[in-house]
């Protein structure tokens, strides 16, 4: 075994090579049992060896590097500290700065301690939960439950860790309670406010027949979490320990296991089926970490990123806790048939829960694409683009993609006679290189668009070889917080050459890296001992025309309006394995000769006496003062007080979804004999033309391109003796 990793090592530029070209290397490798020791120790000495030779930055193995696998492989296994006690942790402590010389001597002792350790741990714990779930709580002690498991310390004997299962089980089935209390005097009022009386008296059941129903929904919940549990093979395990170490390279750096791998090139393939959010793991629950442009939840617009999903319920049946419960099977459960419905319990950025149904669907391609609409103000018609995300479909270039999509609607709002465009890029998580270079290629003469560094290369510019400048007149490109990848290419592209403003949160997200799949299954061949998954590693690094990187800084707004986000820790920079920014030298280019100062000073003047932005800003603060609030009350009123206070503070800030400008958006012609034919379609746009009559970023952004346009041609098309004049 030793003797294939020294011809690897030996070999490792012919090996990228054949990372790329994915061509098997010829090996011999003995016939293993299933979850050998020896198949874990070539994945391990195989996933730090490609990573290290393929990575664009690699991180040294070293003492500080075991630190961080140390913390986080720990934090993995057990999130909410209910498992492992301090004499555990005071035993594995001993090898915090010993796991990069076990990875290189291909050494497990450390994995099968830890492992080992925490079937025992989890099997003692299966009693506790039963024993503690078999009675009433009572909910009229003054006791409280901090959720903030990071800076919990583990807990030193039997007892402390039993109360601190109570505690944690007594705060769901509270939760419940109270839900399920508010779900029956929401009926009970809206029965009595019925003039006729219609239908049956909803039912009222009593405080004490609802905790039992928690309870027992609690009970369940765990019995499925444990019968996961110990389905779970040694191998599934071991991943969490691969990913640990993977993971302190750079946060896109991940090891899937065969099946994983099934289920990335799924996603890929986009055959989503569910609800169309993609979610992450956050101590014990599960966060929303993107919704999937076209799905039902981002159709839905009630779950945005960030929420995090507390409990899942099947149509009308009562909620599961999913705390501490494997994220695999968190999804298992909010997956579904098409058409069937699914409830989430969720914890909003702000604070407040909210239940939330939501239909599963197969993600509709079509709400994927452009799409534009047309609005006239003060005598003047402008075209909004929206782009959710930079689409193409490599394997038939001819068919449709975002460049062509923004092509096609660039070219329908001319005809309409658009004095200008906003390209509306929020919640773009990126996409296709090839688009967003052939897409800012419409707004600006030929010249670079992006610089692309891999390890050991020079850089590459990536260039617009096309002088044809499609739309010359004034433009706005929207971003938010959740603006990333090629979006970012795009939006700094349009800042460099001064083509236009940029507006939005004060900066996009900052992933500046691009990423590939290996198959770690091309570098043993006469392989018997399975499937060995696949790494997904960056191997890139994109940087801006003027040598910036994207990475961890993103693209700070030229005029940056308040949201709910501003004050929270979101993006790459927040991340404490990610790359770091850098610079290159810039690439030849020539800058736009337009001066927007007079342009950005007016929309800060106009957004800071704005009452809609002063409320969101304030919601914001709000939110920021809340998010390390992670104490709740077990007493049933003060825990229903607190409810109170939170819901009333939160009507206030309800005026910013009810908010509605007095702008009429509408389709262009060319759509509405579509539309007769196509009732459907006509009323999705429908509901996007109505979201964009609510929206007060898109408002601003209207009263941008006003300032942006040239006196004399906004003063002729006012006194309508002629046609604006059209100025680049």
């Amino acid at each position: 075994m030793k003797a294939i990793l020294r011809f690897m090592k030996r070999n490792y530029k012919i090996l990228i090579v054949v990372a790329v070209l994915t061509v098997a290397l010829f090996s011999f490798v003995p016939r293993q049992k299933e979850s050998d020791p020896e198949k874990d120790k070539l994945l391990l000495e195989l996933i730090t060896f490609v990573i290290e030779k393929g990575h664009y930055d690699p991180a040294a193995i070293d003492d500080n590097f075991s630190k961080g696998v140390y913390k986080d492989y720990i934090e993995g296994l057990d999130p909410s500290k209910r498992f492992f006690m301090q004499s555990d942790i005071d035993e594995f402590s001993k090898y915090e700065l010993k796991i990069d010389d076990m990875i290189r001597e291909r050494d497990l002792t450390f994995f099968d301690l830890t492992y080992t350790r925490l079937l025992k741990r989890i099997k003692e714990s299966e009693g506790l939960y039963k024993d503690i779930l078999s009675n009433p709580f009572d909910y009229t002690i003054n006791e409280t439950f901090d959720a903030d498991y990071e800076h919990k310390p583990y807990v030193k004997s039997r007892d402390e860790l039993k109360t601190r299962w109570e505690k944690q089980l007594k705060l769901s089935v509270l939760s419940s309670v109270t839900d399920k209390q508010k779900v029956q005097d929401k009926a009970a009022k809206a029965f009595e406010e019925k003039k006729d009386k219609e239908g049956e008296k909803p039912e009222t059941k009593p405080f004490d027949e609802l905790e039992k129903e928690a309870r027992e929904a609690s009970l369940k919940s765990l019995d499925q979490y444990f019968e996961f549990i110990e389905d779970l093979t040694r191998d599934e395990w071991f991943s969490i320990y691969l990913n640990s170490i993977a993971e302190r390279f750079d946060p896109h750096t991940f090891y899937f296991a065969p099946d994983d791998k099934e289920k990335f090139d799924d996603s890929m393939r986009g055959s989503i089926e569910g609800i169309g959010a993609r979610l992450m793991k956050k101590n014990d629950y599960v966060e929303i970490s993107e919704l999937i442009p076209g799905g039902p939840a981002w159709r839905g617009k009630q779950l945005e990123q960030g929420d995090l999903i507390m409990k899942v319920a099947q149509g009308e049946e009562m909620p599961v806790d999913i705390a501490g419960m494997r994220l695999e099977d968190v999804v298992k459960k909010i997956k579904g048939p098409k058409g069937t419905e699914v409830r989430l319990t969720v914890k909003k950025v702000d604070g407040t829960i909210e239940v939330i149904p939501i239909t599963r669907e197969v993600v509709e391609l079509e709400e994927t694409y452009a799409k534009s609409s047309v609005v006239e103000k003060d005598g003047l018609k402008y075209g909004v683009i929206n782009l959710p995300k930079f689409y193409i479909d490599f394997e038939n270039k001819d068919n449709r993609d975002a460049a062509k999509d923004v092509a096609a609607e660039v070219e329908k709002l001319k005809q309409n006679g658009v004095k200008g465009i906003i390209i509306d890029l929020r919640d773009n998580g990126g996409g296709s290189l090839k688009t967003v270079v052939d897409m800012t290629g419409l707004f600006v003469p030929k010249g670079p668009v992006v610089q692309v560094k891999t390890t050991g290369k020079n850089k590459e510019v990536l260039e617009d070889k096309d002088t044809k400048v499609q739309w010359d007149g004034p433009l706005v490109v929207l971003v938010n917080n959740f603006s990333a990848s090629a979006s970012e290419i795009f939006a700094a592209a349009i800042q460099d050459y001064n083509r236009g403003l940029i507006l939005g949160s004060r900066h996009t997200y900052g992933k500046g890296t691009v990423q590939n799949v290996i198959d770690l299954n091309q570098f043993v061949r006469g392989n018997s001992m399975g499937d060995l998954g696949a790494l997904k590693t960056t191997t890139q690094k994109f940087y801006r025309i003027n040598g910036g990187s994207t990475q961890r800084e993103g693209v700070y707004s030229d005029i940056i309006m308040p949201d709910r986000y501003a004050y929270l820790e979101m993006g790459e920079r927040d991340s404490e394995n990610a790359m770091p920014w850098d610079k290159i030298d810039a690439a030849s280019f020539t800058r736009f000769n337009n001066n927007f100062d007079l342009v950005i000073a007016n929309s800060k003047d106009r957004i800071s006496k704005n009452d809609q932005f002063k409320l969101i800003d304030e919601n914001a603060k709000w939110i920021d003062a809340k998010k390390d609030d992670t104490k709740f009350d077990l007493n049933i009123d003060k825990f229903k007080a607190e409810i109170a206070k939170t819901e009333e503070i939160t009507k206030k800030f309800k005026a910013i979804s009810d908010y509605k400008n007095s702008l009429q958006f509408e389709p262009l012609p060319q759509e509405k004999t579509a539309f007769e034919k196509d009732p459907a379609a006509a009323e999705k746009k429908q509901r996007w033309y109505e979201s964009l009559s609510k929206d007060v970023y898109v408002e601003e952004a209207l009263n941008v391109l006003e300032d942006m346009q040239p006196k004399a041609a906004k003063t002729v098309s006012l006194n309508k003796k002629e046609k604006p004049i059209k100025t680049r």
